[in-house]
């Protein structure tokens, strides 16, 4: 049985939930979320506190539950209080530029890369070698995150690259003679 679908997800005040079906709707101050789920689980809303449903004896539904109660838990926590991922720029004229909707990098290559900006994602460039990658859709700021990371991944010899400000980067010994 999923040990996380039993966990009751709370609503923090502000935000409001909708419930249509298998459609959940979540609207708080950071903006709007809504998800399918899948049709062997079903919602309960009681007293600010959302409980997962769903036949036990049900492999795949149980797999469903645990699925669908964290997506929820991400939806709440994202439409109140958000998202925000960091990454660094390391290396020898390694820059980043926020201008609106697009990311302007100088990451070693013969030319810049602009990166475009999906819709419901900020991008912000509090110095030169730092960005935030803000947003309520959890799963959409790994995702950009990972994008931006992907033109330059840290290299294992000097470390060069964009990494996350968390990550720790591996480092190899030079050849030797």
């Amino acid at each position: 049985m999923s040990r996380i679908a039993k966990a009751p997800v709370s609503i923090p005040s502000g935000v409001d939930i909708k419930l249509d079906g298998n459609k959940m709707t979540a609207k708080g101050s950071k903006g709007q979320l809504s998800f399918d789920f899948n049709p062997s689980i079903s919602m309960e809303i009681t007293d600010n506190v959302i409980q997962m449903l769903w036949d036990k004896n049900d492999k795949s539904a149980t797999a469903q539950a645990g699925t669908a109660r964290a997506i929820v838990s991400n939806m709440v926590t994202g439409v109140s209080a958000g998202f925000e991922k960091k990454l660094t720029l390391i290396g020898v004229g390694y820059r980043a530029q926020a201008k609106g909707d697009s990311l302007s990098l100088s990451l070693g290559f013969s030319h810049p890369v602009e990166f475009q900006v999906p819709a419901g994602i900020t991008v912000e460039t509090p110095s030169q070698t730092e960005i935030l990658v803000k947003g309520s859709d959890r799963q959409l700021v790994g995702e950009v995150a990972a994008k931006i990371r992907a033109y330059r991944p840290p290299e294992p010899y000097k470390g060069k690259g964009v990494r996350y400000a968390d990550e720790h980067v591996a480092r190899k010994e030079a050849k030797k003679k």
